[in-house]
């Protein structure tokens, strides 16, 4: 098995030989395999990283890790679940990880959630990456013509019959919510989002819907991009994701641990009073009046 990497000793392993038969998915010129360690994906301790972070960050492991077919280099290894809580073991072990990650070079996707995981939500998840990076790639415009829209908004036919953007991963809650209102299940058919992104931070997501006129469902979907872009902005991918959250949530009719709307709406005018740290400010300013 050789090495890839840039300048002297390359850190990062090529896509193992039995990629052809083992891959979960080859897609645009890119094959994904699931459940790689982090020692799979490094071969040795790279400069920098002690020994000791290199003993506790080598047990870790990715969910998907994607290579470019061609090269055989590992374009991003993927994580999806919750968020480790502040102070913990697990969040230790996730910024050793990063930490040797980016003293290898590899690329590193994070997608924090405590309802979507990567058994149910993964492969979608990844095979949306590689699209909208692919779209993003041919997306030059010729001069003098108008610019192409952004992959997220591209417009087409959605699973009601609408016209829609096509590639709003929330299409199906939002039909979802509809159906649920007509049944009685919530109080107001739209599910409603807002997002952000912090300087020297991931970026948030949230989605919700009113299921009772004072409380609403609530979910919240952090995307962190290391050495690595999505193809999209990755503010809007995490609301999108919540609201695919949401939707297992109605699905599943998990409609317990409701919010008052009132408190709702006070964090989000608590979170407005942060704009200053965050990239381009805040563009909610209208939900902060309930």
């Amino acid at each position: 098995m050789t090495s890839i990497g840039s300048g002297g000793r390359g850190w990062l392993r090529a896509m193992p030989a039995e990629a052809g038969r083992d891959a979960l998915l080859n897609r645009a010129g890119h094959r994904v395999l699931a459940a790689r360690r982090l020692t799979d994906l490094v071969q040795g301790r790279p400069p920098g990283v002690t020994g000791s972070q290199w003993t506790s960050a080598s047990r870790a492991s990715f969910d998907f890790v994607v290579y470019a077919a061609d090269t055989g280099r590992a374009v991003v290894a993927v994580q999806i679940g919750p968020v480790p809580s502040p102070g913990s073991a697990e969040q230790r072990v996730e910024r050793l990880t990063d930490a040797v990650s980016a003293a290898a070079g590899l690329p590193v996707l994070r997608i924090g959630s405590p309802t979507l995981s990567a058994a149910e939500h993964g492969r979608r998840l990844v095979e949306y990456v590689i699209d909208a990076r692919a779209y993003a790639a041919g997306g030059a415009t010729a001069a003098g013509t108008e610019p192409a829209p952004g992959f997220r908004d591209i417009l087409g036919r959605l699973p009601d019959g609408r016209t829609g953007p096509v590639n709003d991963l929330g299409a199906l809650t939002r039909a979802a919510a509809v159906e649920a209102y007509v049944a009685g299940q919530v109080a107001d058919p739209i599910v409603r989002g807002l997002h952000v992104h912090w300087v020297d931070g991931p970026a948030q997501g949230w989605s919700w819907v009113q299921v009772r006129p004072d409380a609403c469902l609530i979910e919240q979907v952090s995307v962190t991009e290391h050495r690595f872009s999505c193809g999209i902005d990755a503010a809007r991918l995490a609301e999108d994701l919540a609201a695919v959250a949401v939707g297992e949530r109605l699905r599943e009719n998990a409609v317990a641990d409701l919010l008052p709307r009132a408190e709702w709406t006070a964090r989000i005018a608590a979170l407005s009073q942060r704009r200053h740290e965050l990239v381009g400010g805040f563009a909610f300013d209208h939900l902060c009046a309930d």
